[in-house]
């Protein structure tokens, strides 16, 4: 699905559209795109190519307006493909190393399949937050300590079979990675962390055994202390890697954005304060493109008086859309913060109201 499929929300200022594509904010990717007089392309936000002259463009809210002014699509940042998606030249060594997770891919073996080791490396690195190498390594320990647990197979067992020479070189990257020895991993449980692609830009999603316990945009600012927090919460690992609650999520994220879901189903693991659960808790009783005030909340919790530790409350949501702190505006109307960014919670909203008008 791309931006295009959906119902386009209004447009920030031009004031504000332009310096957002000078600054190539990611924050206002899906927000706008902007066509090119001189050119006849239109190009996300976030293209790298020269910033042209204010007069020498035109904003448009969804990639349907700028085909229909005559625009077409940038070569370089793509506008057509969902934001964060693979790009093509990619996507056959992606594929490959689904099919063999196991393998080691040397820098000799991507020039074999076609692909330069340093595209690879800046994609992972500006993608992921990790090197091409740092990813591959990630999930064949992950795929090791399933099968120690699993399978009760021997350490020595698993080196082998996740492609390390000797048990040792697995020992060192095992605890590096788990922060635990291979032999103790039964008692360490790992949060498996990895992208969900939407209109409104990639969101984190980690999960592990009892659910998932983080969904963020991955622009956001505070995701760092976010993933902190959850750490701390349940004791387990980040590490690359999927499990059904992942998939679970996606195919509801999908149909959300489609406007084909109100209510999601994917269990999530809320744990904070007692406070903190109490108000996150109203959050999820808060209808679909309905909002509520921050004093709604406070007297659902019997606090009229915490109006600004139920705001405090609602940025600590480690839950973005699922647990819809979206749809929490103040008394007399207006937006306020968002995690996400205003741009996003305007654009829910609207989206929320368009699918039942």
């Amino acid at each position: 699905m791309n931006s295009n499929t959906l119902r386009p929300a209004k447009l920030p200022s031009t004031s504000e559209m332009y310096r957002a594509l000078c600054d190539r904010d990611s924050e206002y990717e899906g927000v706008f795109f902007v066509g090119v007089k001189t050119t006849g392309i239109f190009c996300r936000p976030t293209c790298p190519a020269r910033k042209p002259l204010q007069k020498n463009i035109n904003f448009y809210s969804c990639v349907g307006e700028a085909l229909s002014a005559g625009f077409r699509a940038c070569k370089r940042c793509r506008p057509m493909e969902v934001f964060g998606e693979a790009p093509v030249w990619l996507a056959e060594l992606l594929d490959a190393l689904d099919a063999n997770p196991k393998a080691r891919w040397t820098d000799n073996d991507l020039r074999e399949f076609g692909v330069q080791p340093s595209r690879v490396r800046r994609w992972f690195k500006s993608t992921h937050g990790m090197t091409f190498q740092s990813y591959q390594r990630s999930r064949r320990l992950a795929s090791a300590r399933g099968q120690i647990k699993a399978e009760k197979a021997s350490v020595t067992h698993a080196a082998l079979d996740a492609g390390y020479d000797s048990a040792s070189g697995f020992q060192e990257a095992f605890q590096k990675l788990f922060e635990t020895t291979p032999g103790k991993s039964n008692q360490t449980q790992p949060m498996f962390v990895n992208r969900i692609l939407t209109p409104l830009g990639p969101m984190i999603c980690a999960a592990n055994e009892s659910g998932v316990h983080l969904l963020e945009f991955a622009d956001r600012q505070l995701l760092e202390m976010q993933i902190k927090r959850v750490k701390k919460l349940t004791d387990c690992k980040f590490v690359v890697g999927e499990n059904d609650f992942h998939i679970q999520m996606k195919a509801e994220l999908d149909e959300y954005f489609a406007g084909e879901l109100q209510h999601f189903q994917t269990p999530i693991v809320l744990k904070g304060t007692k406070f903190q659960e109490q108000v996150w808790q109203q959050l999820l009783l808060i209808p679909y493109a309905e909002t509520k005030s921050y004093n709604w909340i406070a007297r659902k919790i019997k606090n009229s008086e915490a109006q600004r530790a139920v705001g405090k409350a609602n940025g600590d949501n480690r839950f973005a859309i699922v647990v819809p702190c979206h749809r929490v505006i103040r008394s007399d109307g207006s937006l306020s913060g968002y995690g996400g960014g205003i741009w996003r919670k305007r654009w829910l909203l609207d989206h929320e109201q368009s699918t039942i008008s």
